[in-house]
């Protein structure tokens, strides 16, 4: 990507987030399959820093464009006093920006359009999260730029998408959600909604539907297509992802509500159960053979017959009760006297982690997993532990 014009300020360099995600045991050192993509990104917040930054780590050349003074929110949104100290941005904004290059454009101004003009002619992709008709006003719309670069793939993610009833609305990840009918699902055994700390039409209906889109354009481009204009709604992607809400639709006329459905507590097999510590043990021995597996583990083989796939009744009496009796086996023993007892068996039962536990298992960081390679002996030291007296 050629260099931004001297008129727009390069950003200080940033160090990265402790919370970078570290690489999987398995992964090999190979080329980036996106080197050489040029990469604009003109986003914040969340939805499109994390789909920029998903081609960044796919080797693409991505530059971050801010506009001049406080740039991105993120910058500041949950700083840490640590960082807000030593002046550096927050957590937030390195975790989604690291492995960009950043630079200043004001984009209200002549000149900053047309360093934008200039850099859209060279580049592959530009990524935008304005409101639909920003840009077009602004005079750098997708007809003017690719007016510049016939084989630019121009992504514009909004909340409702570039055209239809709320156009012009604002909104952000709890009210799309809320439209697609999602939150609805999200409910406790009272019917309640929960507000979910995961932005799922963000990431899922903007960030990753973004990149996929992004992908399938640069597919036509290199069979010699032109460029294309990709319209991402987050709303809309997550409506046609909640596929399970919308089966029961086809073959119920509704929706299950939260206890009654085979993936929301309508089953034993599938279901959260708070152990005697006050924790909680997830068990999704949601086909017959994995519930057959952990009944044994259990050391209550006369279960094993009570289970959707051979008659049980979703959401019936005979479901409560033996989630009751199973919650009520759960509650007598610790969290980790479960996981040592069933996570080695292949029965799909886990802790529920927390966000700090998560960070330093071994699926996630590396010397622990090495650690725990390191430290087999070849025994089964938990052998007695997956007795039931």
């Amino acid at each position: 990507m050629s260099p931004v014009s001297p008129s727009a300020s390069s950003s200080e360099s940033l160090p990265e987030s402790s919370a970078t995600p570290s690489a999987t045991p398995s992964s090999v050192a190979a080329r980036a399959p996106l080197q050489g993509l040029r990469v604009l990104d003109l986003t914040r917040l969340l939805p499109g820093p994390v789909a920029a930054l998903r081609l960044a780590e796919l080797g693409a050349d991505v530059l971050k464009i801010e506009a001049p003074g406080a740039g991105d929110p993120t910058r500041t949104m949950m700083q840490s006093s640590s960082d807000r100290v030593a002046g550096r941005p927050g957590a937030f904004y390195r975790l989604v920006n690291r492995g960009k290059r950043e630079t200043r454009l004001d984009l209200k101004s002549e000149a900053g359009r047309n360093v934008l003009r200039a850099l859209a002619a060279e580049a592959d992709v530009l990524i935008e999260s304005f409101r639909p008709g920003v840009m077009e006003r602004l005079g750098i719309g997708y007809e003017t730029l690719r007016a510049v670069n016939p084989k630019l793939v121009y992504c514009a993610i909004s909340g409702y998408g570039a055209s239809g009833p709320f156009v012009d609305h604002a909104g952000h990840d709890l009210n799309y959600i809320g439209y697609a009918g999602v939150l609805d699902q999200l409910a406790g055994r009272d019917g309640a909604p929960i507000l979910p700390n995961f932005q799922i039409a963000d990431l899922l209906g903007g960030a990753l539907s973004a990149v996929t889109q992004i992908l399938a354009a640069l597919w036509h481009v290199s069979r010699g297509g032109v460029g294309r204009f990709v319209d991402v709604s987050m709303t809309h992607v997550t409506h046609a992802h909640n596929v399970v809400a919308q089966v029961a639709l086809a073959n119920e006329g509704a929706a299950p509500a939260a206890g009654a459905g085979l993936l929301n507590g309508g089953v034993p097999c599938y279901n959260l159960y708070r152990t005697l510590d006050n924790r909680w043990l997830a068990v999704g021995a949601l086909e017959l053979k994995f519930w057959e597996t952990l009944c044994m583990a259990l050391d209550r083989p006369e279960w094993a017959t009570r289970h959707w796939s051979l008659g049980q009744a979703i959401g019936g009496p005979d479901a409560a009760a033996l989630t009751q009796e199973l919650a009520d086996l759960i509650g007598k023993r610790p969290l980790e006297e479960w996981v040592l007892l069933l996570e080695s068996l292949d029965c799909c039962v886990s802790p529920v982690l927390t966000p700090a536990e998560a960070a330093q298992h071994p699926l996630f960081n590396p010397e622990a997993y090495a650690a725990m390679n390191h430290d087999k002996d070849g025994n089964d030291a938990g052998a007695d532990e997956r007795r039931i007296g």
